[in-house]
């Protein structure tokens, strides 16, 4: 998992005007919380930080007033009619050895058995623990030679050491689907239903 190091600063104004202001300096506003401390209101560099969130589940090294923490991201807002444009992220703080709850995106390689299917994602992110400085990127799933009807379980993901499932060993990851044509409608019916 890579870490990155962003310097934050500790900011004191709120509110929708405190915002705006912090954004047009191109940097975010954001809360940093955990461990039972009070949440620390922070603003981070905007490119940096939108660069850093590019890889998921990414270790953040925050520099704030000369202390360093590590934190991952936990909720992440972005400005819905402009892409690349954040608005406001919470950062949760976690320590080197500690177990936290993450989504570990699931990518899948190979060609299927020949035929016409569809690959179904039925869950595109996985729910697991991991120790908080070894979250992995991603996680790989071969669907070589799988035909229709044929499913991935969570169960059958190879997951690195150190992580384990947090949901049932049987649940649907992804599933193979056989690719139905269209049927076309029966001689006289398409009339009828440009008649009505």
């Amino acid at each position: 998992m890579s870490e990155v190091k962003l310097v934050a600063e500790t900011r004191t104004e709120f509110g929708k005007g405190a915002a705006r202001r912090i954004r047009r300096e191109d940097k975010v506003p954001g809360v940093l919380y955990g461990h039972g401390a009070d949440p620390v209101h922070i603003a981070l560099p905007g490119h940096d930080l939108l660069m850093a969130l590019r890889t998921s589940n990414v270790l953040i090294s925050l520099d704030i007033d000369g202390k360093t923490q590590l934190a991952i991201p936990k909720a992440v807002q972005r400005d819905a009619l402009r892409q690349g444009i954040l608005k406001h992220v919470d950062l949760l703080l976690v320590r080197s050895g500690e177990k936290v709850n993450v989504e570990i995106p699931v990518h899948a390689e190979g060609e299927l058995a020949p035929g016409a299917n569809l690959l179904e994602h039925v869950l595109s992110t996985l729910p697991v623990e991991a120790e908080a400085t070894h979250i992995p990127e991603s996680l790989t799933v071969s669907i070589a030679g799988l035909t229709a009807g044929d499913a991935v379980l969570a169960k059958d993901i190879k997951l690195p050491s150190g992580v384990s499932l947090t949901v049932e060993d049987d649940t649907v990851v992804l599933q193979i689907l056989s690719a139905q044509a269209e049927e076309a409608p029966a001689e006289g019916e398409g009339d009828e239903a440009a008649e009505a």
